[in-house]
C-alpha cells in the first residue's frame, strides 16, 4: 500500500505529466487546441472552465479515454510519450463525477475490484483493501460489508477514492467529484482532498468549474477558455492577476473600466477614460500611448468616499451610490459612475442592525483605488 509521505515542497525538476501543443477534434471542432504545460510530482493541479471550454476532454486525453489528433502533439507521462497507450497501460487512477460504484457488490468487493482485474494476489487483497479504507477514514469491519446503497453521499464518495487509491497509482485524476454533494459536505471533502494530496505525496489533476473549489486545493490552476489554457499559475496569482477579461470574470467578481493610454509608467500604465477621468493600473506590457485597453480591479479592492474627502488625481471616480446589497458577512455597494457604467465596492459586515452601513442609495461618492490593485488585460483569445 502506498506510505503516507509529507507534501512535496519543492517539486521534481522532471514533470510527472507534459502536455506539448495537444490539440483534439470532434467532427471537425477542435476541443482542445494547442495546449502546452507541466504538472510536477506531487502537485494538486486544477483543470478549471466552464462547459464546453475543453477541461474534461482534457483529462480525458491524459486518461487515454481520447487519443490526440494526428498532428496534435504529444502527451507525456514520466517523460514517455503516451498518445496511443491505453488507460490501463499509464499507472493512473480516476474517480468519476458519478463515482461509478458497482449497486450489486460490496463496499470491499468495489474497492478490491481492480485488484481482482489485474490478477494481484488473493493473499494480498484483503490487506489492501483494508489499508485503502483506513486511508479515506472508513472502517472496513464496519463499512466493509456494506453495499453502496447503504452509504451516504459522503461515504460513496470515500469508496470511489479508496478504490482510486487502492490501485497505488503515480497519479490520481478527478472528474468533478464532488459535483453531487452539498455544500457542507463538499467543502469537508475539499479538505479530506487536500490531506490526502500532502500525506500520500500523489500528484492530483482535478477537473471542476467550481472556482472555490479549485482555489481552496490547488497548488497551480490552469484555466481554460474556448478550447485554449486562458491562464496558469497558483491561486493568488491567478485572482489577484487575471490576465484576460475572461478570467476576471470567471474567478470571483471584477469590475471593468476602459479607456486610451496616455502615460506609459515603469510597471503599469495611465489611462484616459471616456468621461475623461484618470485610472492608473500595473502591467500592459506591450502597449503604447493611444491604444485602447480595459483594466479590471476586485470589488473588495474598491473603496468609496464622500466627494469632498482625499485629494482628486488618478484612481478617484466621481459616482452615485444606486443600491446596497447585504450578502451575509458582505456588503455590496453599487455605485454608477459618470459615464453610466457601475463599480461595485464590497465591504465586511461590521453588522447592520447594530451598525448599519453609511451609504444609501442615492448618496453622491467618490470610487477610489490603488493602482496596484488595477490590472490592464490581454485581450481574449479568440
Amino acid at each position: 500500500m502506498l506510505a503516507p509521505s509529507p507534501k512535496v515542497a519543492d517539486f521534481m525538476a522532471e514533470p510527472v505529466v507534459e502536455f506539448r501543443n495537444v490539440s483534439k477534434s470532434f467532427a471537425g471542432q477542435k476541443a482542445v487546441r494547442g495546449i502546452s504545460f507541466h504538472i510536477d510530482q506531487g502537485e494538486f493541479f486544477s483543470i478549471l472552465g466552464p462547459s464546453g471550454c475543453g477541461k474534461t476532454t482534457t483529462l480525458r486525453l491524459l486518461a487515454g479515454f481520447e487519443v490526440p489528433d494526428a498532428d496534435g502533439g504529444e502527451v507525456r507521462i514520466h517523460n514517455e510519450v503516451v498518445n496511443h497507450r491505453r488507460p490501463y497501460e499509464r499507472k493512473l487512477a480516476m474517480v468519476f463525477q458519478n463515482y461509478a460504484l458497482f449497486p450489486h457488490l460490496s463496499v470491499e468487493r468495489n474497492v478490491a475490484f481492480g485488484l481482482e482485474q489485474r490478477k494481484v494476489p488473493k493473499a494480498q487483497i484483503a490487506d489492501r483493501v483494508r489499508g485503502a479504507l483506513d486511508m479515506v477514514r472508513l472502517d472496513p469491519k464496519q463499512y466493509g460489508p456494506r453495499p453502496p446503497a447503504a452509504l451516504s453521499g459522503g461515504q460513496r464518495q470515500r469508496v470511489a477514492l479508496a478504490r482510486a487509491l487502492v490501485l497505488e497509482p503515480s497519479i490520481l485524476l478527478l472528474d468533478e467529484p464532488l459535483g453531487a454533494l452539498d455544500l457542507k459536505l463538499r467543502k469537508e471533502m475539499q479538505l479530506e482532498l487536500m490531506s490526502l494530496n500532502r500525506r500520500l505525496g500523489i500528484t492530483f489533476v482535478y477537473v471542476t468549474h467550481d472556482q472555490e473549489e479549485a482555489l481552496t486545493m490547488s497548488d497551480r490552476i490552469a484555466v481554460m477558455d474556448n478550447a485554449r489554457v486562458a491562464q496558469l499559475a497558483p491561486p493568488a496569482e491567478i485572482y489577484e492577476r487575471p490576465r484576460t477579461a475572461f478570467v476576471a470574470k470567471f474567478i470571483g467578481e471584477s469590475n471593468f473600466c476602459s479607456g486610451e493610454v496616455v502615460a506609459v509608467e515603469q510597471g503599469g500604465l495611465v489611462v484616459k477614460r471616456a468621461d475623461g477621468n484618470l485610472v492608473a493600473a500595473r502591467g500592459g506590457d506591450g502597449r503604447a500611448i493611444g491604444d485602447h485597453v480595459q483594466i479590471s480591479v476586485r470589488p473588495e479592492r474598491v473603496e468609496l468616499a464622500l466627494p469632498s474627502e482625499g485629494p482628486g488625481g488618478h484612481n478617484r471616480l466621481p459616482a452615485r451610490v444606486r443600491q446596497v446589497v447585504y450578502r451575509g458577512e458582505m456588503l455590496h455597494v453599487r455605485a454608477t459612475l459618470g459615464d453610466g457604467s457601475e463599480m461595485v465596492a464590497a465591504m465586511r459586515n461590521e453588522g447592520q442592525l447594530r451598525q448599519p452601513v453609511a451609504w444609501q442609495a442615492g448618496t453622491e461618492c467618490a470610487v477610489t483605488f490603488s493602482p496596484d490593485d488595477a490590472r490592464v488585460l490581454d485581450e481574449d483569445p479568440q
